[in-house]
């Protein structure tokens, strides 16, 4: 029987599709010939152009055809019959067994994107054109030419000693943390600082941790991925509500109190003190997230909160802001009772980041490039911001912006005229303008009442009838940020008119 020929009705055998997928195989070099072929064979039958149940020629036939040795296709039968492709029985013959399975069409790329909108307020994004990939390449060439070969082992999972010292001195200098390079744990961002943390709590026995209301929904989800039950603590105009943080009896709470997600607050120095006597009252925990700190327009940044008690503040914070979210690269320093169940839990989960990856950022740093970088992300970004305000005002008058001192984004409250807010949203959303309101970011709290005036931006209408926004602009031009409003105020103006003809009546 021979590759090429019909069976005994005229019909094409069934195996014969997968003809010229066994050419270029027979016709590889002698000493990889088998290895070959065994590929080939693998892929028909993966891909399905073997279907299970097919009978396939004899070994003595597919040599014939192929031209090679019939032990060379022996071993390979035998090999893939092993393997669970194939399936053989004493005098039956070979057939395409029915353990594989054909693999999925495509890729899929899960990285999150934007979607199709003309302009996109999204908050918490910098502008990755900004990146410094000159001075980013020149020093990976310097550390990938003076890198010794020992350093490419396997590193110390909290971090190289060279970066965790650099971090400690960047950190004290520019945050006002208390930082000793004992202190620092190199991770990969404040996604996986947080999920160290959470699965150390779960395991000293917390079962439910306080979360800002409104924040961030990733820190409840990570949270959540770790067992522990976030729980929401409402925010005021001075920062956390301590006294709810007494009522929910958690111990542990995640914070952002240099500048607020998303109100835009930076916590008051008397809600910062009684945090810290909270946590030491009840054995606690802050968990610090310094996601933008360093980017303050007004004055100095605000200092973080764990150079005040380091030993009842975790403090975590990444370059996902100054230089990009791709790099995963970020911080951890905790506690002194918490270091070594952090650093294990970091062995495990990953035998730390990447060495090169380290010894490039410790680098960057130490030659200046990333101060350089922080005051160029800074001019731009003011000037971001104050042409957002600017637009606002013009095109909404009455609107109040808050959250401008500091930070990516900027709290847009908007007078009840401009509501209800549902309709509100569905016309950017028409008009290609996409838009998060506040309420995107609430957590409800059990027995708390929901007051939407308790966020930082006082309410003036109905909670139905008030729109507030948190609009992001670091990643938008100054051209694009004019543009967007103005489609914004046009595709909604016809909600103000429709109001003021109604109360005309």
């Amino acid at each position: 029987m021979a590759l090429t020929a019909h069976g005994p009705d005229g019909a094409r055998p069934p195996w014969s599709a997968a003809w010229e997928l066994l050419l270029p195989a027979a016709s590889a070099p002698a000493r990889s010939r088998g290895r070959s072929l065994a590929a080939a064979l693998r892929e028909a039958v993966r891909s399905g152009r073997l279907t299970a149940g097919t009978r396939l020629p004899s070994s003595r036939e597919l040599a014939a055809d192929l031209g090679v040795s019939r032990g060379l296709v022996t071993e390979v039968y035998e090999q893939l019959t092993a393997e669970g492709y194939l399936r053989s029985g004493r005098g039956s013959g070979t057939w395409v067994g029915d353990a594989a399975r054909a693999a999925a069409p495509a890729v899929r790329d899960r990285a999150p994107r934007g979607g199709h909108a003309r302009v996109d307020f999204l908050p918490g994004v910098p502008d990755l054109s900004l990146f410094p990939r000159s001075a980013w390449a020149a020093a990976h060439r310097q550390v990938l030419a003076e890198l010794p070969h020992p350093m490419l082992g396997y590193p110390d999972p909290r971090g190289l000693p060279r970066l965790r010292t650099v971090l400690a001195e960047l950190l004290s200098r520019r945050r006002g943390v208390v930082a000793e390079p004992e202190r620092v744990i190199v991770c990969s961002g404040v996604a996986q600082a947080t999920t160290l943390l959470a699965l150390v709590l779960r395991a000293r026995g917390h079962t439910a941790v306080g979360v800002e209301d409104p924040g961030s929904p990733e820190h409840g989800a990570l949270l959540a991925a770790a067992g522990i039950t976030p729980t929401g603590i409402p925010v005021d105009d001075q920062g956390v509500d301590v006294g709810a943080l007494r009522e929910r009896r958690v111990r542990a709470v995640v914070t952002t109190p240099a500048h607020q997600f998303p109100t835009g607050i930076a916590y008051s120095a008397r809600r910062r003190a009684e945090l810290l006597d909270w946590a030491r009252a009840v054995d606690g925990l802050v968990v610090e997230d310094d996601y933008d700190g360093d980017f303050r327009y007004d004055r100095a940044p605000v200092g973080a909160l764990q150079g005040l008690d380091p030993e009842r503040v975790a403090y975590t914070g990444s370059v996902s802001k100054s230089l990009a979210p791709g790099l995963r690269l970020g911080w951890l320093l905790v506690p002194d009772g918490l270091t070594e169940e952090v650093v294990e839990r970091k062995r495990v989960m990953d035998l730390g980041n990447p060495a090169l990856d380290q010894e490039l950022l410790a680098h960057f740093v130490e030659r200046g490039d990333y101060d350089r970088q922080l005051r160029r992300c800074q001019r731009a970004y003011r000037e971001r911001r104050d042409t957002l305000v600017a637009a606002l005002h013009e095109r909404f008058p009455g609107v109040r912006v808050s959250g401008i001192a500091a930070g990516l984004h900027v709290i847009a409250g908007l007078p009840a005229r401009w509501g209800p807010q549902a309709t509100f949203l569905a016309r950017a959303a028409a008009a290609g303008v996409a838009v998060r309101p506040l309420t995107d970011h609430r957590v409800p709290a059990p027995g708390a009442p929901d007051d939407t005036g308790r966020c930082g931006a006082p309410a003036t209408g109905s909670a139905e009838d008030e729109v507030h926004l948190v609009l992001g602009y670091a990643h938008l031009s100054p051209a694009r940020i004019a543009e967007g409003v103005r489609i914004l105020a046009d595709a909604v103006q016809e909600l103000d008119h429709a109001r003021v003809d109604s109360t005309s009546r």
